[in-house]
Parts: structure tokens; sequence; C-alpha cells
């Protein structure tokens, strides 16, 4: 039983019938014209089919502004309404995901059309029900004149300026030009589009931009660009289009099938989607929508069911209609993929790389296909944008293997003894919660992060794995699954055990073998000599890479005075800016950091503590001069004539700019040697750097 039903028991039908209009109004009002909801879709069908059944049974209960009596929708001040000749009316929808909501369906067609049980299966029109805005375009002789929303169904809102944004709509019609043709379908924004535009948002809001914010789906997201006053911000939300069907059309012969009339629309140069079919009978109706359910979360695009349609144009006019809907189609559903629970508490999780993550811990619910009880809340500053409490009502979304989150409070459920606004720092005590390190926040980042990252268990894989990565320690064979049987074993549990494991212990372990043993224990003894660059690059310091240690190593050409250097040392370093400075400060200020860098000194790992000095009082001809290298050279690989630049003095940069002073192509060089003679820098082979390096 819902919450709504329980909510009513003492309530006599037409208190009920009030209170469930007054309330379905104000949600269509929120989802629609302000794009903003406060219930999940599933919460809404619930409250639609409680009233209609109310109607059903007390048919005097039926009034004018029922929103059962109408498609929903009303036009927004500020845009030109738009009357529709052919009034785009709604579809039913059959909310039994089973495949029994198919054989209904055609069940009800066949009673329709008075078909025995020995009649042939009636052929029907398969599609997609997009989850998005819905859109009439009319062209006139063939150019598009008029863009307009659904509205009410009857009147509309003329939105043309920001539909001609959208790249997939086309201007003219090829090959057609009927005095009118009005098209019917859908404005959506797919996923990958969607979590794009959401990503700049929060650069946005962390920036500090007024009035920014992320949305809760891709519906809402297209619905508001869509009825954006201005088309040029409109032009900048990523938006697309798919055609299913016409409206009012003049002087054009129409299909003798609904599969027909697509093709008709897709050769006119309008999108038309692919996941479509004709298929007889109620087993192709189950077939489309078990085969479309099992795709559903590939699909690049959100869908919240199958739309079924008689095929043949005839039979739909003799079909006809029954309360503003087509008795000839339906759009059958999925299981909801966002619904409403209560946040009971809120954790925070610590990831590979020592990131912080805020967990909501639920009250256990159904969506999208598996019971829920955890969902992420992405960061503190989300938890605080979208004020998430302890004792809320939340929408909670999940999709495919999409970690379920949280994507918004239903404000007006919320309890008066709900928890205080989230503070992470406050929630720790400043500490991480796996190792108790300092947590850390850089700024202009959103994430806290754990600083114990060669310390703390849940960083442990991640950190062996940096340490033996190939520009770090080069220890070969230390890969992902070795990683995870040594450390889910407790065979290791810090950097220096790896130089405690024997040929005996390594072969016992599963597809491991004595020969791969004993090979990985040469490899572990051979990154015993490393470089004092290579060794700070392991260490995994944040925002210490390749040429951020390299730097390190040769200003201070000492381990001990880097993990004592102050702040201003480090920063007098090239390219090493306060940000990174506080950085290397905070990883050896931690005690623990330092006894695991002790301890690999101990299990006899060694560098010469004067290399990077010495290389850095030797002459540096090309000091101050920035290379870029592209392309194959012919003698030499990148690392190779990079190593030479650098011990020249040169800056060998990814990427050309104002600043480079020459770029070194090889063959099939790209886009950098491109740029580089757009801005007219000097451009060198590899015989001509080797002329510089020894000239100089």
């Amino acid at each position: 039983m819902s919450a709504s039903e329980r909510s009513s028991g003492h309530r006599s039908p037409a208190r009920r019938a009030a209170e469930l209009r007054e309330q379905l109004n104000r949600h269509a009002y929120l989802y629609y014209v302000l794009d903003a909801p406060e219930i999940p879709d599933a919460e809404y069908d619930r409250l639609f089919q409680e009233l209609q059944a109310i109607e059903a049974a007390h048919a005097e209960l039926v009034t004018p502004d029922s929103p059962t009596q109408r498609v929903g929708g009303t036009v927004l001040a500020g845009f030109a309404a738009v009357r529709h000749t052919v009034p785009m009316l709604s579809i039913r929808t059959e909310t039994d995901t089973s495949e029994d909501g198919a054989r209904d369906f055609d069940a009800r067609i066949r009673r329709e059309l008075e078909l025995a049980d020995g009649d042939p299966p009636v052929e029907y029109a398969c599609e997609l029900k997009f989850d998005g805005l819905a859109i009439s375009l009319r062209y006139e002789r063939g150019v598009l004149v008029q863009a307009a929303t659904r509205g009410d169904g009857e009147t509309g809102e003329d939105v043309t300026q920001n539909i001609r944004t959208i790249g997939q709509v086309p201007l003219r019609l090829q090959g057609v030009e009927p005095p009118v043709f009005e098209v019917r379908g859908e404005v959506y924004m797919r996923r990958g589009d969607f979590e794009a535009l959401n990503e700049r948002q929060r650069q946005r809001i962390a920036q500090g931009a007024k009035g920014e914010k992320t949305f809760v789906n891709p519906r809402n997201a297209a619905a508001g660009a869509v009825r954006q006053l201005d088309p040029a911000i409109a032009a900048q939300r990523p938006l697309s289009f798919f055609a299913y069907g016409v409206g009012e059309v003049r002087s054009w012969p129409m299909p003798k099938t609904h599969g027909g009339l697509l093709d008709a629309l897709a050769a006119m140069g309008l999108p038309v989607c692919a996941e479509r079919a004709v298929v007889r009978g109620a087993d192709g109706l189950v077939r489309f929508h078990r085969e479309v359910g099992a795709r559903r979360d590939a699909l690049p695009f959100d869908i919240d069911g199958v739309v079924y349609k008689v095929n043949a144009i005839a039979l739909q006019e003799r079909l006809g209609f029954v309360t503003r809907e087509p008795r000839w189609a339906v759009a059958h559903k999925y299981p909801a993929q966002e619904q409403m629970t209560v946040v009971r508490g809120i954790d925070v999780q610590v990831g590979r790389t020592g990131k912080l993550t805020p967990v909501a811990k639920l009250e256990p619910v159904f969506v999208g296909g598996t019971t829920v009880s955890n969902a992420t809340l992405h960061n503190e500053d989300e938890t605080r944008r979208k004020d998430v409490r302890v004792g809320d009502t939340v929408i909670v979304r999940r999709a495919g293997d999409v970690i379920p989150e949280v994507v918004a409070v239903v404000a007006e459920r919320r309890p008066r003894d709900a928890g205080r606004p989230f503070d992470l720092h406050k929630l720790l005590h400043g500490r991480c919660p796996v190792c108790g390190s300092a947590i850390v926040r850089e700024e202009g980042e959103a994430d806290w992060r754990c600083t114990g990252g060669l310390f703390c268990a849940a960083q442990r894989k991640q950190a062996i794995l940096h340490f033996a990565s190939r520009r770090a320690m080069d220890i070969e064979g230390l890969g992902d699954k070795l990683v995870d049987q040594l450390v889910d074993g407790e065979i290791i549990r810090t950097l220096p055990e790896l130089y405690k494991l024997g040929v005996a212990k390594l072969a016992a372990l599963e597809r491991m073998g004595e020969k791969s043993a004993a090979n990985l224990v040469a490899a572990l003894e051979a990154s015993m000599r490393t470089t004092l660059e290579r060794f700070l690059l392991a260490l995994g310091i944040r925002l210490v890479g390749e040429a951020t240690a390299k730097d390190l190593a040769r200003q201070f050409g000492s381990l001990d005075r880097i993990m004592d250097a102050p702040l201003d040392e480090l920063q007098a370093v090239p390219d090493v800016g306060p940000v990174v400075a506080q950085s290397i400060r905070t990883f050896f200020d931690q005690r623990h950091n330092r006894e695991v860098v002790e301890q690999l000194r101990a299990a006899g790992l060694r560098w010469d503590e004067h290399e990077g000095r010495r290389r850095h009082a030797a002459p540096q001809p090309l000091a101050g001069k920035t290379f870029v290298l592209t392309g194959a050279l012919p003698t030499l690989s990148r690392e190779d004539a990079k190593s030479l630049l650098e011990a020249a003095g040169a800056k060998v940069a990814g990427s050309v700019s104002k600043k480079t002073d020459y770029v070194v192509a090889g063959e099939a060089a790209g886009s950098k040697l491109d740029k580089a003679r757009e801005l007219g820098v000097a451009v060198l082979d590899e015989a001509g750097m080797r002329a510089m390096l020894a000239e100089r």
C-alpha cells in the first residue's frame, strides 16, 4: 500500500478526490512549467491512478479541472501562444511492467476490432518512449516556420528560436514541399551530454557563479533549455530530437502504415530513432518490450518505456479515440528509476585515491530493478547544495549499473527534527575514518581527501600499484590482480613489506607459478636501485607528477632536504606553486608517511643523493627553453629525447603555446605540428635537435 493510500484511509471520496486534484495540479505545474519536480514520476503516477480509481467509482466527482481530463501544462508568460490545429494528445500508459501489459493491450485491440481467436495477429509498430519534451515542428513548403511545445494539448508555446539551435532539426525538409507539414517528436538530452552539462554547472558553482544550478535529470535539463527566453543560452545546452509522428498535413500522401510514416520522415532528413520494429501479435510486443528492456541502460538516452501503435493507419482511424486518448496506442512502462525514501544517516567512504565521499544511508527502497539502501552524495558541496539532512525524504535515482544517487530533497516532507546542514570536516573531526590521518581540501577543489596515502588501508591497493608503475619504481609483474591477492589475503599491508616477499610465498598464490614468482622477486630486487626523482614520484604525493618530481630532485638533490623544506623553498622550485607546495608539506608532515619512507630505506632502497645536485650544477645550455615533442623520431624514443633535452636544462611540455620555443617533429606528427606552424614556432627534426644539443 502506498503512502498516499494509507493517508486516505479516513477521508470521504469527495474530499480525497479534491486533495488529489490539488496535489496533482501542483506537481504538474512544478514539473511541466517550472521544471522543478519535487517527487519522482512513479509517485505522481500512483497519485494519478488513485484519482482515476475514485472517479471511475464515483462519476459525479469528475470535474473539468481534474488532471485526468487534460494533457497537462500551461503556456509560460514570455512566449507567444500557438494553437494546435491538430491537438497534441497523450497516449494511455500501461503501468503493469510485466509482459501482461503487452498482452492486455493486444487483447483490447482484438476486442475493439471484433477479431476471432482464429483471425490473423494484429500488426504493431513498436517504438521507444523517450523521456523528453514533446514538440511540434511546422513546415510550410518544406521550410521550418514554427516550433511549439505541447502545452495543454490545444495551445502550446512558440519556441522556434530555441529549436532552431538543435542541429538535428532540419531547417528544410529533403525532397518534399507540401503546403503544411507538421512533425511531432521529442526534444531530449543524451546522458553523456547531460553529465557534461552538469559538470560544467558544478565548476561554475565552485567558481562562485550566481544563479547557477545542476539539473535533476536529462528530461528537466532539456525542458529548461527549450524554455529559455534567450536562444543564446538554449544554444549552449546540448539538445537532441527524434521525430515520431505528424500533426496537420496538407497535400501529402499519407503512407498506409505507421512504420511507413516513420520511414518517410527519415527520408525527409528528420532524425528517427533506429530502435523500432514492426511486430505481429502479443508475442511480438512482449519480445520487443523484453529486448529493449535488456538494452535500456546501454542506450545513450533515457527512456521510461516503449510505445505500441497499431501499424495500419486505416485500423487506427477505425479504432478512434476515447477520452482524448487514441485506442490504437499505448505506452508500456519499465520499473521506475527514481523513487522516494528517507535518509537514516550520512556516512563517509574513503576511495582508492583518498577521496572522501559522503554516502546517504537510506530506508531500503526498490528502484531501478533492485533494492537500494545506500546512495552517493558525491561531495560536501553537492550535499550542501541539495541540502540533504538526516531525516529528509529524498528522490533516489538508479539506472543500470550506475551507482545510486540522491538527486533531490522533497523539502515539503522535512521533519522538524531533521539534522543540521552537512559538514564533512566537523562530522569526521578532521580525521580520515579509516586511518585517522588528517583530511585536507585544496583551494578550488570540491573533494576532501585523506593525507595518509602510504598508510591508509582504503588506499593500499592504489598506493602499491602507483609505486610499482613503469615511470615510478618500474616493478614488472606487479599488476592489478596480483595486488588484489596480496592485499585481500593480508600478505602485505605496507609498501616496505613488498621487499620481504619470497619466491615460495608468491608461488603459492593462485595463477602465479614458480617462474612468475621468481621474475617478480628479481624485479623487486632490481627496483631497489633507483633515482631520487623516481622514488619521489613513487610515493604518490598528490599533485607531484613526473616533471615536478624531477624538478624537486634537481633543486634539492636530497630526499631529507625535500622532506624538511619549508613552503617558501618548495615554491622556489620551477612550476611549484602554493597549492603543490602545501601538498608536499602536508604529505611529509604526516608521521606515518615518514615512517614508510624510513622503512623503505631500511629495506635496502638506494639512490644517489647527490645525483640531482650534480646535474643541477652541470652546464645547462638549454635552460629557459621550452620544447614540445610530436610524432615518431627515427632513432630516439620519446622518453630518450625528453631525457636528453632535460639534461641540457630544457623544459619539455605536452602542448604547443606561444611560450613554446621549439617543436621537435617526427613521422606522423599531428595537430601539435599544425599548431606550431600556426603560431610561428620553430620546428626541428631529430637531426636538428641533436645538432642544437652538440652545438650548445
